[in-house]
């Protein structure tokens, strides 16, 4: 789609207007309807979008795009306002999803994660509760099924069922490393090359980068898979259906960034949520763990973790980090990352995350001293007690 942006008019802008107002942002004073203050993308509308761009965990930068849009159309959605079933070939999505998934998992039935795309394991949950409440289980949310749904009344309470069921399956997952089975993404890749800067590229780098990871995760037993080859970029769906297909335990997403400023600089992690939705405990909890371990280890500069809604990050079933390692855009950064031995240490600082995660905080050692050796030293101490 076209890019809407401050200055710009029509009827995709009046468009946005009443998205935004549905969502409770009116952009200004409400215009006459069809007319030109209707159809301009003034500060107003800027405005509006920033806040909502920030309320759903999407780029703060004002420009309505693919993901705004999709953002704006999803929010439109209230339970009951359409039919809700599983679509192979178009996922339906939007706020109607989450609550659906939410109601379930309140209800007792795993539908996962409730990131509001209506997949098969919502429609195994959703047949699970047709089926004990006596409806034909078809899959499909129509009218008896709602008011089967607001009828009963919650099964489980005192916390958010889907979040402690990730925090359980971490629980049971074990301290060991081997039988892992651990997706690691590099960003971009063929004929996308990401960020370019100086003839040093973004996919190349990650690719690298992955291989080095992947290469210490194998050596510790984990079964580690890469989401593309090295002449390939596969949508970011299509990564998210590869990583929910092999049923993963973890999703590493590897980038860098670049800013128009030569100044902006350092390390950042994301993890699935927003400040008004759900949010993946797990991927929040390892997010930390890996800034923390990479900060410690690189001294480069901490720009935080967060919680966002991109799609890699939504549409996995599994706790999910990217990690934005500098910017190629500053000399400082450029320079690090064009060292291997540089490389080597961000791949090591983000296993030895892993197994911090792992280990829920026992047996643990300071952030920046557990190293790739005694993560091995470990996992080889271990299975040889299992094996006596």
């Amino acid at each position: 789609m076209q890019l809407l942006r401050r200055g710009d008019s029509g009827p995709a802008v009046a468009e946005i207007r009443g998205m935004l107002a549905r969502y409770g942002l009116p952009a200004g004073q409400q215009a006459p309807p069809g007319g030109p203050a209707e159809q301009l993308f003034d500060e107003h509308v800027e405005q509006a979008v920033r806040a909502f761009q920030q309320r759903r965990g999407l780029i703060t930068d004002g420009v309505v795009g693919p993901a705004t849009y999709r953002a704006l159309r999803e929010a439109g959605w209230k339970l009951g306002d359409r039919m809700l079933a599983l679509l192979i070939s178009a996922p339906m999505s939007g706020d109607d999803v989450v609550t659906l998934q939410e109601r379930l998992l309140e209800l007792g039935y795993d539908v996962g994660r409730p990131g509001g795309v209506f997949d098969d394991q919502t429609e195994r949950g959703l047949k699970g509760f047709q089926r004990d409440y006596g409806l034909v289980p078809d899959g499909v949310c129509g009218p008896q099924t709602l008011r089967a749904l607001r009828q009963l009344g919650r099964k489980v309470t005192g916390g958010r069922p889907g979040l402690l069921r990730e925090q359980e399956l971490l629980r049971r997952a074990g301290p060991r490393m081997r039988g892992k089975r651990i997706v690691v993404d590099p960003g971009h890749g063929g004929p996308d090359t990401g960020v370019v800067v100086s003839g040093v590229n973004e996919a190349d780098l990650m690719w690298d980068l992955a291989r080095r990871l992947v290469g210490r995760m194998a050596a510790t037993g984990m079964e580690a898979m890469l989401t593309r080859r090295e002449d390939t970029c596969p949508p970011e769906a299509e990564r998210a259906a590869f990583a929910n297909s092999a049923n993963a335990d973890l999703v590493l997403s590897l980038h860098t960034d670049a800013n128009r400023s030569m100044h902006a600089q350092g390390l950042a992690t994301f993890h699935f949520g927003s400040g008004s939705g759900p949010t993946s405990t797990v991927g929040e909890a390892l997010a930390g763990l890996i800034q923390r371990e990479l900060l410690s280890r690189t001294s480069m500069l901490d720009c935080g973790s967060q919680g966002r809604t991109w799609e890699l990050l939504r549409l996995t079933r599994m706790p999910t980090v990217r990690v934005e390692v500098g910017y190629l855009s500053n000399l400082g950064d450029r320079r690090k990352l064009l060292r291997p031995e540089f490389r080597d240490v961000v791949a090591e600082g983000i296993l030895v995350a892993v197994k911090r995660l792992y280990l829920l905080g026992q047996d643990d050692q300071p952030t920046g001293t557990f190293t790739f050796s005694d993560v091995l030293a470990r996992e080889i101490g271990r299975n040889e007690a299992k094996a006596i």
